[in-house]
């Protein structure tokens, strides 16, 4: 959701984290839809029009209108495009593949010039000299092209390298480097990503290995794969 629309991603992080009350929000679970330009009411569960969203069920209500807005809204779209792909290649032929390894084969294998990429990367919160940052680099170097494919996948949402390099990377809003930034998340947190905007939250690690382990977990457990098989 967040990377098709973040404004209402948001909103639905704001839900999360604070009472309705205060929001001043009053929820059904129900949401609007547009079919063919015109808005129809949508019930999330049955009868949902009618039951309201307490802070004690908000997160089944926000996983059941992202669920809605994600696939059942798009449902008709989806099943056309999957029927047309898979006159092209059998459904048993995909299958086997995880997403990542089916756009590498689809794509091929990128080369990814870590010079390139340092030279259009941004610091939050950070500068070069930093540890953190030294390590960070010194681990991509050792990564095999695999494991590098899998890493742009994590921070990018593709494993694509950008025609032109990463100096022509896009983003949500158009032109958009990848950019680090310091986590403030507690001691021992993983990495996280922001892919439509191409942005690693990467905590201060101050020892390499645990920066390793750690960037290598949150790879895997972002992606559900890193290298290939």
């Amino acid at each position: 959701m967040e990377a098709v629309d973040p404004e209402y991603y948001k909103n639905l992080c704001s839900i999360l984290e604070h009472p309705l009350e205060m929001l001043g929000l009053d929820l059904t679970f129900s949401a609007d839809s547009s079919v063919f330009g015109r808005m129809e009411i949508v019930d999330l569960i049955e009868d949902g029009r009618n039951i309201p969203v307490t802070d004690d069920n908000k997160m089944e209500y926000v996983r059941r209108v992202t669920e809605e807005k994600m696939s059942r809204a798009i449902k008709a779209q989806i099943d056309a495009y999957c029927k047309g792909f898979y006159e092209l290649v059998s459904q048993e032929h995909v299958r086997i593949f995880t997403p990542v390894e089916l756009e590498l084969l689809i794509s091929g294998m990128p080369t990814i010039d870590l010079d390139d990429l340092r030279a259009h990367t941004e610091l939050v919160n950070y500068r070069p000299a930093d540890a953190t940052i030294r390590h960070f680099w010194s681990v991509l170097e050792e990564f095999s092209p695999e494991e590098r494919a899998s890493f742009l996948q994590f921070v990018t949402g593709s494993a694509s390298v950008p025609l032109g390099g990463f100096a022509n990377l896009q983003g949500m809003r158009g032109l958009q480097k990848f950019s680090i930034h310091r986590g403030f998340s507690p001691t021992g947190s993983l990495p996280s990503t922001h892919t439509c905007f191409n942005q690693l939250d990467l905590p201060p690690y101050e020892d390499r290995a645990v920066l390793k382990e750690k960037l290598i977990t949150a790879v895997e457990s972002g992606q559900g794969v890193f290298g290939l098989a």
